[in-house]
């Protein structure tokens, strides 16, 4: 499985952003996808993440809940994450993560996401 995450920028408080994570390869091993981040000097942390399944629950963080928004594309084999009112703190690099049905993680590479005036 490969993730590739696309989307990370430079927004001002308040701001959104989107990001986009696309599975290939051996898609049909994913059972979910996420998205974590790792802030400046700190350890990684989940954001947000989504059952693949049709009908597929979510599970956000609660610093996520009421601004970010996880959801899924299955014909695109993608994943998105819309970031509303963004904040400085949300300033980290955020991870693409694909768990397979054994619980073996994916990731894909980090994108910047710098909340700054």
């Amino acid at each position: 499985v490969q993730l590739q995450a696309s989307g990370g920028g430079l927004v001002q408080p308040g701001g959104s952003l989107r990001l986009s994570c696309a599975a290939s390869g051996s898609i049909f091993s994913i059972n979910s996808m996420g998205w974590y981040r790792q802030p400046p000097g700190k350890q990684r942390e989940l954001v947000a993440s989504v059952i693949v399944a049709a009908g597929g629950s979510t599970n956000y963080a609660e610093f996520a809940k009421g601004r970010f928004t996880i959801s899924r594309d299955n014909t695109k084999n993608t994943v998105y994450l819309q970031m509303n009112n963004l904040e400085p703190q949300d300033t980290a690099v955020y991870y693409c993560n694909g768990r397979e049905y054994n619980g073996y993680n994916f990731w894909g590479q980090g994108t910047q996401v710098t909340v700054s005036s």
